[in-house]
């Protein structure tokens, strides 16, 4: 069998997206205080290795298999092992499902920076992955409950969800809201509690989650003209979000940020990801927009609701994850002049169904992903003690620091001295408005 444009595509596809979690090991790494930013990024990395295992093991089998529960989950033991596959070219596309699952749950990490025991979120990994992503991109992707053939999706219309809007982007945000809560604040916290250690970590990290985000959006398309629409629509609407943030932090602030330069890109590709393939380069910007504007001022209600979010994963991830997924209701285009969102003369349908998928995906994520925390929070415990938190994580966690630094005053009889991170990078205000 030789390989068809389509299957290096979506492997190129596939690479990409990949690539995309090293790289928000990076933005998140950077946007963590000095001593909190190896557990940062390796919270991240280690999500590749457990989120990879579950999928090969029984993950994939549970967004594609023959349903069971009334639709909410494939059969895990129908693909268990993925050997049945071996020899066929279905596992291009099981491997690019697979890096789909594992950015998730890495975006959740950055909610609980400073304060989560390793080894209490090797635990959450796979049994998040199991319990509620694989079961939520069935019902969306696989034939469950969301789609044409399922139950909900009979009765309100299908929603349009091209690359995750629901199952990466709101699922996520609702859990680290979710997490964030059970763990609780840290201590101290409040307004300018910190600041990002390495901004220039963060630009980093946000260029390759763009970059990556190419392959995120145009790995399933399905024609030439669809992918050239993604491209386009992928390069417009985060580039309308960055404007749009930095406009709102002139306003607010006085001043735009390269932080928020950063963060208004990943709100625009988040809000494009479900809408990618459905709307026009003009919607794309509208959305990016909306989205950009809406995440930087959406990232100050963790001060008026009282939950600390460390690198605002709610505040951008599920927020502008909302905006996506609901616009598409206004701004999707016809489908051979049928349909299409409100503005477009769709009426109320295509709306209805895309506010009836964002519902349940928060509803059901957030029950879940309670019962899952507060068990592990109750048996293994999920935050480090105020000693190892006051000290910083990546010593408690990690035995690690992320720089080493030479020689200083003070050193001791044998030429060593520790140096906590607060003490080299100090610990100042944080601008509102510029953080994920």
């Amino acid at each position: 069998m030789e390989l068809t444009a389509t299957d290096v595509w979506v492997m190129v596809s596939a690479a990409l997206v990949l690539l995309m979690t090293p790289g928000l090991a990076f933005f998140y790494g950077g946007m963590a205080r000095a001593k909190a930013a190896l557990n940062m990024m390796v919270m991240s990395f280690v999500s590749i290795g457990l989120v990879g295992v579950v999928w090969v093991l029984w993950g994939y089998g549970m967004t594609s298999a023959p349903g069971i529960l009334g639709g909410l989950v494939g059969d895990p033991t129908a693909d268990f092992g993925l050997s049945e596959h071996v020899g066929t070219a279905d596992l291009i596309g099981i491997g690019f499902g697979a890096t789909f699952a594992i950015i998730t749950v890495a975006l959740i990490s950055g909610a609980v920076a400073d304060r989560t025991r390793f080894s209490a979120w090797t635990v959450f990994v796979p049994i998040w992955v199991t319990l509620v992503y694989c079961p939520l991109a069935y019902m969306v992707w696989g034939g469950g409950l969301l789609s044409a053939e399922g139950a909900i999706g009979r009765t309100f219309g299908e929603a349009i969800d091209f690359a995750g809007g629901t199952v990466v982007h709101i699922n996520a945000g609702v859990a680290a809201l979710v997490l964030v809560y059970v763990l609780g604040r840290r201590t101290g916290w409040g307004r300018g509690f910190h600041r990002p250690h390495n901004v220039p970590l963060v630009m980093i990290g946000a260029a390759l989650l763009w970059f990556g985000w190419f392959g995120f959006n145009g790995g399933a398309a399905g024609s030439a003209e669809e992918a050239g629409l993604i491209w386009v629509n992928t390069l417009a609407a985060p580039a309308a979000a960055m404007l749009g943030w930095m406009l709102v932090e002139r306003i607010r602030d006085g001043r735009p940020t390269s932080l928020g330069a950063a963060s208004g890109v990943v709100a625009g590709l988040v809000a494009i990801t479900p809408a990618c393939a459905s709307v026009s380069p003009v919607g794309s910007l509208a959305l990016g927009l909306v989205a950009g504007c809406g995440a930087a001022l959406a990232i100050g209600l963790k001060y008026r609701f009282g939950y600390d979010d460390a690198l605002d994963v709610v505040g951008v991830h599920l927020v502008a994850g909302l905006i996506g997924t609901v616009g598409i209701g206004f701004l999707a285009l016809p489908v051979e002049g049928a349909g299409g969102g409100l503005l477009y003369g769709g009426g109320l349908d295509q709306l209805v169904a895309q506010i009836v998928a964002a519902v349940f995906t928060v509803a059901f994520t957030a029950v879940l992903t309670f019962v899952i925390a507060l068990a592990i929070a109750r048996t293994v415990g999920f935050r480090v003690s105020a000693e190892d938190e006051e000290r910083g994580v990546d010593l408690s966690e990690h035995a690690e620091l992320a720089y080493e630094f030479g020689p200083l005053d003070g050193l001791t009889a044998d030429g060593d001295r520790g140096v906590s991170a607060d003490e080299v990078t100090g610990d100042g205000t944080a601008r509102e408005g510029a953080g994920v």
